[in-house]
């Protein structure tokens, strides 16, 4: 990989960080990325685009580890239904939102 498309990488990563540090809700930046994540996975992008897109932006904008720590303290609290309702709410929701930027990225080509 050429150095420009490490330095590509980098300003992605600098641009979700920057972003995520201004939205600090973790549903917000979940739903967010899954729209965004499906309307680029459906683009025909370069291999070089798609590692610059998918390694530096989104994995520095997503929010894994804030959904876990979500979790995890609705479990620390012993409170076992919450936790299966938002578990699961929160993957369908991320799904639904994948698919329809999906499908919106497919209805503008």
């Amino acid at each position: 990989m050429k150095i420009k498309s490490w330095l590509y990488i980098l300003v992605a990563c600098y641009t979700a960080t920057f972003l995520r540090f201004f939205i600090n809700n973790n549903l917000i930046i979940s739903i967010i990325s899954s729209l965004l994540f499906g309307f680029v996975l459906a683009r025909e992008l370069g291999h070089s685009n798609k590692i610059i897109i998918f390694s530096g932006f989104f994995s520095c904008f997503t929010s894994f580890s804030g959904f876990i720590y979500f979790l995890y303290k609705i479990l620390n609290q012993g409170d076992w239904i919450k936790f299966i309702i938002f578990f699961n709410l929160i993957i369908i929701i991320n799904l639904f939102t994948m698919c329809l930027g999906f499908w919106i990225s497919r209805k503008i080509r």
